[in-house]
């Protein structure tokens, strides 16, 4: 099986994500671009929503590489993140081998410790060989995890390998291309970002909300996207709980879609706030006179900036 190249410069990795739909800046193409060329993890830490995920995904997509996720937790361990041993086949087999009145017990313990018994979890997944090359490793929302397992992660960012005491060292012949993202709930430690890229994803300018909306949502009338953009845009100066995301404009202005709708209006405003805005409280705060008001102010913004497309064309 041919393995897809990786991109060769910062434009062809600014082309290789817009194949999967993502709009990059030139800054996050660099990161990505020099992750990929020096086989680095990337480490994307920003806002809830901003699309740090959604990296790992196109990386995969586009590169034609199995995507292999680690959703991290609190109380995440071994067992659920390398590997385990399936113990109920072990026990079986420890049955099957004295009914058939099998004595050497060496022979036994080495046998129900080989590789047949192991589950592999993602992390010793990722360090296999794949005929379509090293997976898109992605360890989603890092933050969420104890310190200890961040001590354990060392050892795979160092070296790409993992050691199980009855096997031995399973090593990576190819390190896999890894994504680790933090929405910040808490530091990561040092010693895990020494070993990464770091990028910080941050919430994106009114022009290229804009142009994420078009992509993400073509059907959408162009005055729609400009006031949704420029609505979430005026959220975001707000005091709210949980400022809305890029993934919240783009369930937004979809759900405004399926509501046949092509402009803002106060009543649609308060009616669909709850696509935007997660929290009770924010959404106390904003729908009514609040919404009206930034709904007067974006209106105008929108016909200005209408006029002055219509001025350049």
């Amino acid at each position: 099986m041919t393995q897809r190249s990786l991109p060769a410069d910062i434009d062809a990795t600014l082309a290789l994500l817009g194949e999967g739909r993502y709009v990059a800046d030139r800054s996050l193409a660099t990161a990505i671009f020099l992750a990929l060329k020096l086989k680095r993890p990337l480490f994307l830490e920003g806002e809830a929503g901003v699309g740090k995920t959604e990296i790992a995904k196109v990386l995969s997509q586009t590169l034609d590489r199995d995507l292999v996720r680690l959703q991290c937790y609190e109380g995440l361990d071994v067992a659920a993140a390398v590997y385990e041993w399936n113990y109920a086949r072990q026990m079986l087999e420890i049955r099957l081998a004295e009914a058939a009145h099998e004595g050497d017990k060496g022979k036994i313990a080495a046998d129900i410790f080989s590789e047949r018994f192991l589950i592999k979890r993602p992390l010793l997944q990722a360090l296999e060989p794949n005929p379509k090359g090293p997976p898109v490793l992605l360890i989603d929302e890092l933050d969420r995890t104890d310190e200890p397992f961040e001590a354990f992660l060392l050892e795979i960012l160092s070296d790409f390998q993992v050691t199980i005491p009855e096997i031995g060292v399973i090593k990576a012949a190819e390190p896999p291309l890894v994504i680790i993202t933090s929405n910040r709930t808490r530091e990561i430690h040092d010693a895990i970002k020494r070993r990464c890229f770091y990028y910080w994803v941050d919430y994106p300018t009114a022009a290229r909300e804009l142009e994420i909306l078009r992509t993400k949502v073509p059907a959408a009338e162009l005055d729609l996207a400009r006031e949704v953009v420029a609505f979430v845009q005026k959220l975001r100066g707000r005091e709210l709980f949980k400022l809305p995301g890029v993934a919240e404009t783009i369930d937004w202005a979809d759900a405004l879609l399926q509501l046949n709708q092509t402009s803002l209006s106060p009543e649609m405003v308060d009616n669909s706030l709850g696509a935007l805005l997660k929290y009770q409280d924010d959404i106390q705060k904003i729908r009514g006179s609040e919404a009206a008001k930034i709904l007067d102010e974006i209106k105008l913004e929108v016909q200005t900036a209408r006029l002055q497309a219509s001025l350049t064309a």
